[in-house]
C-alpha cells in the first residue's frame, strides 16, 4: 500500500488568510450598511411613536374668571343677646307661676306671685306710723305758735319755746323716716310680683308653688334668653387680625353661620366685636357677630361653622379645586393643548373656596384644564376627553 504525505505550502496558506480576511471586511461592511439603512428608512420617527401611543382618558374643564370672595373660617358657638336668672328679692312662699316652660314670652310678662300679705301688712304699718308723727307735728307745731306769742310777752321763758321747736323738728325728721319705711314696705311688696326683666325665651321650671324662697339664698327660679337678635362667638388665627381690622374699618364685614356639615346656612350677620387682646396662650383672637335670627335656626349653647369674608377679588381665573395637584415644588396644574397633548404648569393658588380655586399666576381664562385623571399624565402625553364621570347618590 502506498502512502502519500502531503507537503504543505507557505505560500498557499498564505493566499487563504488573505481570502478569510477579506470576506471578514466585507460581511462588516454589509452589516453596517443594513443597520444604516433600518434606521434611516425602517425605524419609526418620534412623531410616529407618539402616534401611536395610545390616548389617556381625562375629564376636562376651563378656565373661567369670576368674582371669588376671600373667606375665613372657624368654628363658633351661639350666644344669646341677653341671659337673665330670675330672682326673688324677698322672702317668702311661691303663690303662683304665670308661665309656661319654654315658651316666648315679653317684656314685664308676670312670671312667679310670692305671698303679697306680709308685706301689705308692713306698708300699712309704715302708713299708720306716718300719720301719727303727722298729727303729733301738728299739734307741736300750734303749741310752738302759741310759745313765740307769749315769748315776746314774757308769760313764756326761753326754754321752753326752744324745747317745742326743737320738738317740731324732731316730728319733721320722723315723717321723713316714715315716708322712707313706707317707700320700701311698697318696694318690697312689689318684689312679690316677679315679672320678666326682658323679652325672650324662657328656660326650664326651677320652682314650684308652695316653696318657701329666700332671697339671701341667689335661688334661680327661671332663666330667660334674649335669642332674637343673637351672637355668634368665634376665634382666628391673630395672623388675621390686621387684614379684619383694616376691612372692618371700611364697613361691617359679612359673616354667613352654617350647621356642622358646612353647608346648610343658618343666618347671615355682621361682624360687631374685635376682642382687645390676643389670647397668648392659643395664639387666637376672639371675635362676635351679630344675627336677626328671626328664624330661631340659630339656638344659644349651638356650635356652628362660620364664615367671615373679608373682601371680594375681581374677575380672577379659577378652576374646579381638583384640577390642582401640589407637588414637591409647588402647585402645578396640566394645561390642553390644541392637539391633545398636555403641558404640566406651575401655578399659584390664591385661596381655595366652595371647591373653586383662585389662580394667581400660572394660568388665564379661556384655557383648557385636566381636572381629572391627572395622576397617569407625564408632560406630553396625549389625551383623550371623555365626560365627567357622574356620582350616584342613594338616600
Amino acid at each position: 500500500m502506498r502512502i502519500v504525505e502531503r507537503v504543505r505550502d507557505p505560500a498557499w496558506e498564505v493566499t487563504q488568510m488573505k481570502g478569510r480576511a477579506v470576506g471578514a471586511l466585507v460581511l462588516v461592511a454589509l452589516a453596517a450598511l443594513a443597520l444604516w439603512r433600518f434606521e434611516s428608512h425602517g425605524a419609526p420617527s418620534k412623531a410616529a411613536a407618539q402616534a401611536v401611543q395610545p390616548s389617556i382618558p381625562v375629564t376636562a374643564g376651563d378656565v373661567v374668571a369670576r368674582d371669588v370672595p376671600v373667606v375665613v373660617h372657624a368654628i363658633g358657638t351661639v350666644e344669646a343677646y341677653n341671659t337673665v336668672a330670675v330672682k326673688s328679692r324677698v322672702d317668702g312662699q311661691i303663690m303662683n307661676l304665670d308661665f309656661t316652660e319654654g315658651e316666648e314670652v315679653k317684656a314685664k310678662a308676670p312670671l312667679v306671685q310670692i305671698d303679697p300679705r306680709p308685706f301689705e301688712a308692713a306698708l300699712e304699718q309704715a302708713r299708720a306710723a306716718k300719720q301719727k308723727d303727722e298729727a303729733q307735728l301738728a299739734g307741736a307745731e300750734a303749741d310752738m305758735a302759741r310759745y313765740s306769742k307769749l315769748f315776746g310777752s314774757g308769760y313764756q321763758s326761753r326754754q321752753s319755746y326752744d324745747q317745742q321747736t326743737a320738738l317740731v323738728s324732731q316730728l319733721k325728721a320722723a315723717i321723713k323716716g316714715d315716708q322712707a319705711q313706707i317707700d320700701s314696705a311698697k318696694l318690697n311688696l312689689a318684689y312679690t310680683d316677679i315679672r320678666a326683666p326682658i323679652g325672650g325665651r324662657l328656660g326650664a321650671r326651677l320652682v314650684d308653688v308652695g316653696n318657701v324662697v329666700q332671697a339671701r339664698d341667689n335661688t334661680v327660679l327661671v332663666t330667660i334668653n334674649q335669642i332674637q337678635p343673637i351672637f355668634v362667638g368665634f376665634t382666628v388665627p391673630e395672623s388675621r387680625l390686621d387684614a379684619i381690622r383694616q376691612a372692618q374699618a371700611a364697613a361691617p364685614l359679612a359673616v354667613t353661620a352654617l350647621a356642622r356639615d358646612g353647608d346648610t346656612v343658618l343666618g347671615h350677620g355682621k361682624l360687631t366685636f374685635i376682642d382687645n387682646a390676643v389670647d397668648q396662650a392659643s395664639g387666637t383672637i376672639a371675635l362676635k357677630a351679630l344675627f336677626a335670627n328671626r328664624q330661631e335656626s340659630l339656638w344659644p349653647g349651638k356650635f356652628v361653622t362660620v364664615r367671615l369674608v373679608l373682601r371680594t377679588l375681581h374677575a380672577v381665573p379659577t378652576v374646579p379645586a381638583q384640577t390642582v395637584e401640589e407637588g414637591p415644588h409647588g402647585y402645578f396644574a396640566y394645561v390642553i393643548k390644541r392637539d391633545l397633548t398636555v403641558a404640566r404648569r406651575d401655578v399659584s393658588v390664591e385661596t381655595i373656596e366652595n371647591g373653586i380655586a383662585v389662580i394667581s399666576k400660572g394660568l388665564s381664562p379661556g384655557e383648557r384644564v385636566v381636572v381629572d385623571g391627572q395622576y397617569r399624565l407625564t408632560n406630553g402625553a396625549r389625551v383623550r376627553v371623555v365626560p365627567a364621570r357622574r356620582t350616584d347618590r342613594t338616600s
